[in-house]
């Protein structure tokens, strides 16, 4: 329960594999009656709706790439409903789990989406059609183009990440410019009484850091969280792994109180006030929605501009 729950708050936001290509998400051909297609999912083959009219989304990592699709949801969970991103949008939107079966089959949904680890996936399947994905099967970006797939609306996905990583390279360019092309930087988080530090693929703004922007990793932080994606440590080593600027993805009603410690004030970054704090919850994903926002972010505080 534990690892889902990091999973969850720690990335969910989460889709790396640098590079990964394949998710087995070739959209086959329509069927006769030209209302569903065969979608191949990594399960297998899902017939889906070919214009899904209710949706359900049982795992926050996907419900930000339904929403920039336009995809109408009916029902989501609990993890989306409390991200300050989303929430103006998903009022009228019902918060349902994998546990929440009856309700779910009274809001009669034509297509649910969920993550392989989920219960009761036998189930759900019995619900509507069900297709699950497992996180950091495909990077990020190839994730929300799945997803694209899933929704008939490819073409779409496939403009928006041609885009973005244009504009995200773009931003890197100015950024190291203004910082330096040596400059590293470095994104930790405190979580449930632990400390974490990021790789390039596990949310919280580290794949547009990382992956698009080309900024500098410290070595530490190389060398211990970049395979796995994040790792672990003591707030006395946090210096180990500090960049020359740093990331503080700052969960609300946490005991922070390690920022106050003469071991954190001494670090250079935080001296020469090269810390950027960013609410948690707004940072944990990495769907186009939040990566729009940290885009934003990171062009305000590192450039002192906004988009």
């Amino acid at each position: 329960m534990k690892n889902t729950l990091l999973i969850t708050a720690l990335s969910l936001v989460t889709l790396s594999a640098c590079g990964a290509e394949n998710s087995g998400g070739e959209a086959a051909n329509e069927s006769d009656n030209g209302e569903t297609f065969t979608y191949e999912s990594e399960n297998g083959p899902v017939e889906v709706p070919d214009n899904p009219e209710r949706i359900v989304v049982l795992a926050g990592s996907y419900t930000g790439n339904v929403m920039a699709l336009d995809g109408n949801l009916v029902g989501i969970d609990p993890w989306s409903v409390d991200n300050p991103n989303f929430q103006e949008q998903l009022e009228s939107v019902e918060v349902v789990s994998d546990e929440s079966l009856e309700k779910l089959i009274e809001l009669d949904p034509d297509l649910i989406i969920g993550s392989t680890d989920m219960n009761n996936i036998d189930r759900l399947e019995e619900i509507a059609p069900l297709v699950t994905y497992t996180y950091d099967n495909v990077d990020y970006l190839t994730q929300h183009i799945e997803i694209g797939k899933l929704l008939n609306k490819e073409d779409e996905a496939r403009t928006w990440v041609e885009d973005f990583k244009v504009r995200a390279n773009d931003l890197g360019e100015r950024v190291k410019k203004e910082i330096g092309e040596d400059a590293t930087v470095s994104v930790f988080e405190k979580f449930d009484k632990q400390l974490y530090i990021f790789g390039d693929n596990w949310g919280r703004g580290t794949e547009i850091l990382y992956q698009e922007m080309e900024l500098g990793m410290p070595e530490k932080v190389e060398e211990m969280a970049l395979e796995d994606g994040y790792y672990a440590l003591s707030a006395e080593v946090l210096p180990e792994f500090a960049g020359d600027y740093m990331i503080f993805s700052k969960v609300a009603d946490t005991d922070n109180s390690f920022t106050e410690t003469e071991t954190y004030q001494n670090i250079p970054a935080v001296k020469n006030g090269n810390v950027f704090e960013a609410e948690a919850m707004k940072f944990y994903f990495n769907d186009p929605l939040t990566l729009d926002y940290q885009l934003d972010f990171f062009e305000e505080h590192f450039l002192g501009t906004e988009s």
